[in-house]
């Protein structure tokens, strides 16, 4: 096995799932979904939802599934709020690689925003593709 292939195999998160095996960080569980702060954060506070049932996309998620999602979006805020104060806030998803997925595995950013944190913030997470961010009335 070469060196590159090693690396690639230890850094796979989906091998096993990184949110099934040994999440880190767990804020508040529910019985379908539980949150976590984010190992990368993009800004303090970045908080995940995740399902614990293992499913890759969004669009697969239950009804219920999708309620106790919604549910811990709202309890976190409410911790995030108390605790760092932000101005706004992003919530996504990625759903496939070609959206940005690397975690085969729902799990849904809830992001604290900051005045300043970005020169313009107008567009919001329309920045995804940067070309198409700013737009006009």
């Amino acid at each position: 096995m070469s060196t590159e292939t090693a690396q690639v195999k230890k850094k796979d998160p989906n091998d096993p799932c990184l949110f099934c095996k040994d999440p880190r960080g767990v804020s508040i569980e529910h019985e379908l979904a539980f949150s976590a702060r984010d190992s990368y954060p993009t800004s303090q506070g970045h908080t995940l939802v995740i399902p614990r049932r293992h499913v890759a996309s969004f669009f697969d998620l239950t009804p219920e599934e999708v309620s106790a999602c919604m549910s811990l979006i709202k309890e976190e805020k409410k911790l995030i709020d108390e605790e760092f104060k932000p101005d706004g806030y992003n919530i996504g998803v990625n759903v496939g690689p070609a959206a940005g997925q690397s975690i085969l595995h729902v799990h849904i950013h809830v992001i604290p925003r900051y005045k300043g944190d970005v020169e313009n913030p107008q567009g919001g997470v329309r920045h995804v593709i940067p070309k198409k961010a700013y737009y006009t009335r």
